[in-house]
Order: structure tokens, then sequence, then C-alpha cells
């Protein structure tokens, strides 16, 4: 396979929510001259309908994004959490079935966007600019289910003028969780006050993380409580300063 061309995944939660986070890590794989395939067909990973239980519809939703992605291309998304799902769980809806071999293949091509920069293109500095002082928020699936850590902060550790200031606690979670917000709303509201007050107490003007879906819990405290913060998807800084005529 070729690096230098690749499927882009868009998660549910990107195309209804944040749209232009997609549009900006198109733009930043156009900058680096990456050949990019959009399939407008794509829906869900299925991971939603695992989680609560409902394996049978996830198997389905899971065949449809296999034959969606079936082109022997490299796959990027900007969620580790969806990409670290397919990775690490569609073996239990696939293994020794007739897809066997197209998960497996799947499993070994499909990448965040943050680690196939690092780890796949090996661009740390991609030239972009965002003249502000910013925390980062290491998302619950993004450390732990899919692994990445130092990928995203090196990207911005490279960004001109950006100040990356630590929050404490940062690697805890933000209280989203999936369906975990909705079954224990007080709890997942504490958590979040918990989160934006270690970013406050940094003085950041923004939380950047790989995960929308961490964005909208955060946001939704913030915009509640009227402070001074903002929340950006890592591919949303990274744009920063590259060319409006790539997407």
């Amino acid at each position: 396979m070729n690096v230098n061309d690749v499927d882009i995944f868009v998660p549910c939660c990107v195309d209804q929510l944040y749209p232009q986070t997609a549009f900006n890590m198109i733009k930043v794989l156009k900058h680096l001259g990456v050949k990019v395939h959009y399939n407008a067909e794509q829906t869900c990973c299925g991971k939603g309908a695992f989680t609560n239980g409902y394996w049978d519809e996830a198997k389905e939703i899971g065949e449809k994004f296999i034959r969606n992605f079936g082109h022997g291309r490299y796959i990027v998304s900007p969620s580790a959490d969806c990409v670290g799902y397919i990775r690490n769980h569609y073996a239990k809806l696939f293994y020794n079935t007739s897809l066997h071999l197209e998960y497996r293949q799947l499993q070994n091509c499909i990448f965040e966007f943050t680690d196939y920069l690092v780890n796949m293109l090996r661009v740390t500095d991609l030239g972009a600019v965002f003249p502000h002082k910013v925390t980062y928020h290491d998302a619950c699936s993004a450390l732990r289910d899919y692994g990445i850590r130092e990928e995203p902060r090196l990207l911005l550790s490279h960004v001109r003028d950006l100040e990356l200031v630590e929050m404490d606690k940062s690697e805890h979670c933000c209280g989203f969780g999936g369906t975990f917000s909705l079954k224990y709303e007080p709890l997942s509201v504490a958590m979040t006050e918990q989160k934006i007050s270690n970013a406050l107490a940094t003085g950041a003007e923004y939380i950047v993380t790989t995960e929308v879906t961490c964005m909208a819990q955060m946001e939704s405290y913030i915009k509640k409580q009227k402070l001074n913060l903002k929340c950006l998807h890592v591919a949303d800084v990274l744009s920063s300063g590259i060319g409006a005529d790539l997407v």
C-alpha cells in the first residue's frame, strides 16, 4: 500500500457535530501531498451499538464498514475512539467468519490522524501557526484503547507561536464516556467540572484533543457556565495557517 494514498473515515459524531474538523484534516493531508479518497456511502463504525450490547446490529454496521473501506488503501480518521474500537473489537464480531480476512486487513491499515502523521508519514512540523495558549486533554479512548499520548503533543509542539501547557490530571475522563453521560448525569457533570477547572488553572485559551465527543461534552459545560475557554480538535489547530485552497 502507498502511504500517500488514503481513504478517510469521518465518524458520524464528526459529520454531525464538527464537520469542519473533517475538512481541516483533509486540508492537512493535501498540504502534505497525500491523495485523499472519500466514500460518500460511509456511515458509522458501529461502536455505539456494540458498547450498549446490540452486537447483532453492530455486526451489521461493521459489515457495511468493511465493504465501504475494502479498497486496499490506508484509512485515516480524526477519531482514536472509533479506530480503537475497530482495531480492538471487530474480532469479537468477525473472527472466524466469512469476513475474517477482510477485518484483519482493515485492522492493520486504519490509523488515527496524529498517529498516521507522526508514525506513517514521519511528519511533525506542518508549518502551522496558532498564536494561542493551549492545554491538551487525553481522551480515555485515545490513551487507553488506541494507545496514543505523545503524537498529538509532538505535533502541537511544532506549531508556531503556540504555547502548550499541561493541565493537572490531563488523562482523567472529561465525563462523556458515551451513554455514561446520560445514565449517570450528576457524576458526568462533576467529572466535566473538574476537567474544566484543571484546564482553566493553566491559563489556556483552548483545550485541544483528538475526540469531538469530548469536545461536545466540555463545550456544553463551558457554554452553560459562560467561561472564557474554547475546545478544538488537533486537526483544527494543525490546519491553521495552511492554504484555504486545499479543500
